[in-house]
């Protein structure tokens, strides 16, 4: 589709990184935007990945070394309006890739400081993104990391992003009603709005990607140094469930679904999500258009995405257990879930399905650094309700991160 300049926000991240070099390995002229804020959260709740990541900067000489092709660093912070728009001015990109956001449910719920932070960080992050656009590069093409939990889990079939209404006789087409599970989603469905304004009154070129739960742990490019890897986390904070899972069972403790397990969720393959944004810079939205594609392959319940893995574990000499615990969230069991998914497949997406790529691509790379998993931060400490008794942090100038792992 020809070569063009893409601007990668949150470049040091678990995806923003290996869309960095994919799309770099594609041809096009790539920038990353990061202020490493989520290593410092990590540093905050005593958690690493679990393999070792390298600084960005040196990530990037390597990735020079062995590719030959440059990607150029912004280091900062998007709620400073002045930094973003100096990035915007400099780059003039064609696409920006937005995954600058923090990314975790759990870390929204701990308290009303965090529960803050998350929201200002994304929704004033995004805000000053949109701003930027509209004056350095107002054709250019926002790509906006969202979550298939601005959804919840309503009673009805989730289409892409739209519903058709009618109501006393007239009908309408609106943004699908939201259900979100977290202060986390809750972010992730006011950039939406703010998305979806922007492109009625502006005519800016959206596309929201609500993606599923990501699960893997390498790409082609992660594999070709040591120093390429991204951020696999396995904790209760920044862990996905999948990737958790896997942990588990190569360390040999029992695989903890919350609840009674019937809570469904939809997956992909690390390798996809990167395939998916391609598709999306390739095909840009038209002008004034908010164009929303649900990013997912599958679909499974937590009993299901468990037994999976106990079945692929077990092939290779794991004696794998499961257990249910008392659920630290706030959500529905035994509910319906019905995803429309249509638009990346019509344009070219080839799923990677579960059963193909659990082994070779998570749990022996799990058994490769099996030495440096920490059990002490897999359980769920996080609750949804909190005690109301408990003194506020609001007269407080000291951070504490309250019902978190040491």
């Amino acid at each position: 589709m020809g070569s063009k300049k893409v601007l990668i926000l949150g470049g040091d991240g678990y995806l923003g990184w290996p869309t960095a070099m994919y799309l770099s390995e594609q041809g096009h002229e790539v920038a990353v935007v990061d202020n490493f804020i989520k290593r410092q959260w990590q540093a905050e709740k005593g958690t690493e990945p679990l393999m070792p990541i390298s600084t960005l900067h040196e990530r990037i000489k390597v990735w020079k070394e062995v590719s030959g092709k440059s990607i150029e660093l912004f280091v900062g912070n998007l709620t400073n309006h002045r930094f973003v728009y100096s990035v915007f001015s400099k780059f003039q990109p064609d696409s920006i890739i937005h995954y600058a956001e923090q990314p975790s449910a759990p870390f929204s719920m701990i308290d009303r400081h965090h529960a803050v932070l998350t929201q200002t960080n994304n929704v004033v992050g995004t805000l000053n993104v949109m701003f930027a656009m509209q004056h350095s590069c107002p054709n250019a093409h926002l790509i906006k990391l969202g979550t298939m939990g601005e959804y919840g889990t309503p009673n009805i079939d989730i289409e892409e992003g739209y519903l058709d209404v009618e109501h006393n006789g007239r009908k309408d087409k609106v943004l699908f009603p939201k259900k979100p599970f977290s202060f986390y989603h809750l972010s992730k469905v006011h950039d939406s709005h703010n998305l979806y304004f922007a492109a009625q009154v502006w005519g800016m070129r959206v596309t929201d990607l609500n993606q599923g739960v990501v699960y893997g742990a390498d790409t082609d490019e992660t594999r070709r140094h040591e120093k390429l890897v991204t951020s696999f986390h396995y904790d209760e904070v920044f862990g996905t469930a999948l990737n958790r899972f896997c942990v588990q069972a190569v360390e040999g403790v029992p695989l903890t679904i919350y609840g009674d397990g019937t809570q469904t969720r939809s997956f992909l393959n690390i390798r996809d999500t990167l395939k998916c944004v391609e598709i999306a810079v390739d095909n840009p939205a038209d002008a004034g258009e908010f164009r929303v594609f649900n990013q997912f392959t599958e679909i499974f319940s937590m009993n299901e995405l468990a037994l999976h893995v106990q079945e692929a574990a077990k092939k290779h000499g794991y004696k794998v257990e499961i257990k249910a615990i008392k659920n630290p969230r706030v959500e529905k069991s035994n509910h319906y879930y019905k995803p429309t998914n249509s638009s990346l497949l019509s344009l070219g997406l080839d799923p990677i399905h579960l059963s193909d790529a659990l082994f070779d691509d998570v749990l022996a790379r799990v058994k490769e650094f099996k030495h440096r998993i920490n059990t002490d931060v897999i359980y769920p400490t996080v609750k949804w309700q909190h005690d109301t008794n408990k003194a506020d942090d609001s007269d407080s100038d000291l951070m504490v991160v309250e019902g978190t792992a040491a």
